[in-house]
């Protein structure tokens, strides 16, 4: 089985006289650097903007060239890939939350699917990567032998999402951020621009539409049925709720998801209950469960049966943040969009 590191052969090294070979090893062995350095030293000549050194979650690396094998995990991180028109580099992919965006699918189908979850480190290396992209903290497990630490000493870099292991609270800036990142590592930064230039005119559109408007008071029901997970103020999330003319009543929870009581949601009186759509439970049987709540009957979006949906996969640092943004506006403040 292939390990995903190519060394070299034994017997060609042997035939090389042993002053050469000495020589040769000394060389290697002063020509330390990152793995993309080291990919990339044996890859060929040098490629026009290339190197670039890009810091992220703690992790600085140089690329002396694009990536020609990447695997990308996690929905939002291979929408990234595929929104910026990557879909050649990637060799493979994996765990998806959602179904892929319509306008990608015709790329994402022609990608291998590694697993349908997380695939093993030993897979991934059997795939021979040369840069793997995760949207979760999750695809970088310690405990399962994926940290980033490993995949550098095996010759293969890594980025995570930004919204993983952002200081303070994430910004839209930081959908901005992650797609020029994700396009300067394979040298395609004019493609980064167009799209962010289009998800800005849907944002613009959408401030365009809610200026004055007075905002509603939200609560974000995830799950949950002794206490209820919601979004705290230092996610997308937060954000995204804030675009759209609405405010998170548990912004004052100083991370990105937390759990509250139901008790709590009664004393801060809703009036929209925003549903994540994932999982199990559909988003009926989520309503059902919030509308027989005793703890909620004086709540005045129970009252009102007045709920917002969106997908889970909409609510993460990706290119669906601005759509997500303008599909929660129009639930909140119809008026505003006819």
């Amino acid at each position: 089985m292939t390990t995903g590191i190519r060394s070299l052969s034994l017997p060609r090294r042997l035939r090389l006289p042993l002053p050469l070979l000495l020589a040769s090893v000394l060389l290697a062995s002063g020509c330390g650097g990152s793995a993309g350095e080291k990919s990339g030293d044996a890859e060929g000549p040098a490629v026009k903007g290339f190197p670039v050194t890009v810091s992220n979650c703690g992790v600085k690396t140089t690329y002396e060239r694009p990536p020609r094998r990447a695997v990308s995990l996690n929905q939002h991180a291979t929408e990234v890939m595929l929104a910026l028109g990557l879909e050649k580099s990637v060799i493979g992919t994996g765990y998806l939350d959602d179904a892929v965006l319509p306008a990608y699918r015709p790329a994402y189908d022609k990608i291998k699917v590694l697993a349908k979850e997380y695939p093993s480190y030993e897979a991934l290396l059997a795939a021979e990567p040369d840069f793997v992209y995760g949207g979760f903290a999750s695809t970088f497990d310690e405990k399962e032998g994926r940290s980033r630490d490993t995949f550098t000493k095996a010759g293969i870099n890594t980025r995570l999402n930004g919204e993983s292991c952002a200081s303070g609270a994430v910004t839209m800036s930081m959908v901005d951020k992650e797609i020029r990142d994700v396009a300067k590592v394979f040298g395609v930064p004019e493609r980064a621009e167009r799209q962010v230039k289009a998800l800005h005119t849907t944002l613009d559109g959408v401030d365009g539409r809610l200026d004055g408007v007075d905002p509603v008071k939200l609560f974000v029901y995830d799950s949950g049925d002794k206490t209820a997970f919601t979004a705290g103020g230092t996610g997308i999330g937060n954000a995204m709720i804030e675009r759209a003319g609405a405010t998170n009543l548990f912004a004052d929870v100083d991370k990105a998801f937390g759990d509250v009581s139901f008790e709590q949601v009664a004393d801060r009186a809703p009036d929209v209950i925003l549903i994540y759509d994932y999982g199990d439970q559909t988003v009926e049987q989520k309503k059902k469960f919030l509308l027989t709540n005793p703890a909620l009957r004086d709540v005045p979006a129970i009252k009102n049966e007045r709920f917002a949906v969106l997908p889970l996969s909409s609510t993460v640092l990706g290119v669906r943040v601005p759509a997500a943004v303008e599909s929660l506006a129009r639930q909140l403040h119809p008026e505003r969009f006819r």
